[in-house]
């Protein structure tokens, strides 16, 4: 093993965004993504979450701030949070349910020839993508490279090849969680030098000067980077949108070896034995954790 590489089983964790209208926010990725909340918090002494996901598998984290503004469209921060449902079936559902209810925010689909994908915004402007993923054996990789398009897939075709009574009935069975979170930066070679050389991922495809994707165990990719809407962005200010990202690796030796790894690099963390936490450099938090914890 490379210890200077993730552990190939790293997988990504729920996603954390801070939100102006708690309750819209839920309500969107409760009844319309068909998620369930699995955990509330009220506010006090601390914000109000809600965290929603499936079984006990947390997908989403919305932590109630209304105080902040609105980024730019042009700033760093979240593209997009894409959540992988276990069965095409289980992702049928979840289309039909969001564009059922709300049918304005579909952006458009894709065959990715690794995955089937679909591209809405959440009420407050969040990308999000819901996709299946097929079997990796489909998958081809060419001099270190994973192929990947952006072919045709018609919404419809997939809803009437996938669609059932049963799921259009319980549109929450099924298993599904982060697969990838997708950043928009300011630039792609800072991007890969942080993601890559610093945090141990691996690249898996670049678009040069304009996107890099990276990831743990030969996945297609675990994180993406872009600079479609935000090049030449700078630092973020505390906004609405992104809160926090949350990587998830096998143990508590992972966890110090890349805590050294970092320190090594000169990048701050905060450490507190179970977690470490840091910026990249556009103060996107990443928090890492230990699913043996």
């Amino acid at each position: 093993m490379n210890d200077n590489l993730l552990a190939a089983d790293t997988a990504m964790g729920p996603v954390t965004l801070l939100v102006a209208d708690l309750d819209a926010m839920t309500a969107y990725y409760r009844d319309a993504v068909a998620l369930r909340v699995i955990d509330e918090t009220p506010g006090g002494a601390t914000a109000a979450r809600v965290t929603l996901g499936r079984g006990t598998t947390p997908v989403i984290i919305l932590e109630d701030s209304p105080g902040l503004k609105h980024a730019s469209r042009h700033d760093a921060g979240l593209f997009h949070t894409a959540i992988l449902f276990e069965t095409e079936r289980a992702l049928a559902a979840s289309v039909y349910s969001v564009a059922q209810k709300h049918p304005g925010s579909f952006t458009g689909s894709s065959d990715h020839l690794v995955s089937k994908a679909f591209y809405f915004t959440d009420p407050e402007g969040n990308g999000v993508e819901l996709y299946w993923d097929r079997d990796r054996t489909q998958w081809s990789w060419t001099h270190g490279s994973i192929e990947m398009s952006t072919l045709f897939l018609d919404p419809n075709g997939f809803l009437r090849e996938n669609l059932t009574d049963e799921v259009i009935e319980n549109p929450v069975d099924g298993g599904a969680r982060v697969g990838h979170v997708h950043l928009s930066v300011g630039d792609t070679a800072t991007a890969r030098e942080f993601y890559v050389d610093r945090l141990g991922f691996e690249q898996t495809i670049e678009i040069p000067g304009q996107a890099v994707f990276v990831s743990a165990g030969k996945y297609h990719h675990h994180m993406a980077m872009n600079v479609w809407n935000s090049r030449g962005a700078g630092r973020r200010a505390r906004t609405l949108g992104l809160g926090q990202v949350d990587i998830v690796v096998p143990s508590a030796d992972d966890i110090g070896a890349l805590t050294e790894r970092m320190s090594h690099f000169g990048i701050e963390t905060r450490d507190d034995g179970a977690t470490v936490a840091f910026d990249d450099p556009w103060a996107n938090l990443i928090r890492v954790t230990s699913s043996a914890r």
